[in-house]
């Protein structure tokens, strides 16, 4: 499979975006021409039938896509999904998971697959959204809540990302209303720190469509 045609979408912590990021990016691509699948491979915290504000409904309204419309698991406890599992008696089989995003690439251009939780936060009892990049062969938008403290997570992940072999294209620091000195100085300092040169603030918004215009440029490093 073209690595190239996988995209995971990876967080620093919790709570800094991903989702948001995921939609605006979607759309960002789809201006490009480009046919993108989204997909969440497990959500927790969710009621049985499934709401517009879940992830994997956010991500399937961004691309318009039939299929799927909601996260591939779907748990209701607001818990690590294998902790969810286990209290539901759900299986999660990251092999499935897997399976079933490779058949949705096929039919389009490019998948965006966004993780749960931080970026080695545990998807299974013996899988983390980077054993899932891994096995993908995808490439890798981290996302970032700009926030005091968010310079060490950056770097954190900046080095499980590079111990996994999963090739960044770009940092998201995604302004979440964060009220503290730092969020002025926060992209400098990574990229002082870090060395990267890829990197974009997104300003706090309230909706994902409004975001996706401050994300061209990253649009255009996904397609290089």
């Amino acid at each position: 499979m073209n690595s190239k045609r996988n995209l995971i979408v990876v967080g620093s912590d919790t709570s800094v975006g991903k989702t948001f990021v995921a939609c605006a990016l979607a759309r960002a691509l789809a201006e490009h021409g480009v046919n993108v699948a989204a997909i969440k491979p497990v959500e927790t915290g969710v009621d049985e039938e499934v709401s517009p504000e879940e992830d994997g409904a956010m991500l399937a309204e961004a691309t318009g896509q039939a299929t799927p419309t909601h996260a591939l698991t779907r748990l209701k406890a607001p818990l690590a999904p294998p902790v969810a599992a286990d209290l539901e008696g759900v299986h999660l089989d990251m092999e499935d998971w897997v399976r079933t995003i490779r058949q949705y690439v096929r039919k389009m251009d490019l998948a965006i697959v966004e993780g749960a939780g931080g970026f080695l936060s545990p998807l299974t009892w013996n899988a983390s959204a980077r054993t899932l990049g891994i096995k993908l062969e995808a490439r890798a938008i981290l996302v970032v809540g700009n926030r005091l403290g968010c310079v060490n997570h950056t770097l954190l992940t900046l080095e499980a990302l590079e111990q996994g072999r999963i090739p960044l294209v770009a940092t998201i620091l995604n302004g979440i209303g964060a009220d503290d000195e730092s969020v002025a100085t926060n992209l400098e300092t990574i990229k002082r720190f870090s060395g990267i040169e890829r990197i974009v603030a997104l300003p706090h918004l309230n909706d994902w469509k409004e975001a996706a215009v401050h994300l061209k440029q990253v649009a255009k490093w996904v397609l290089k």
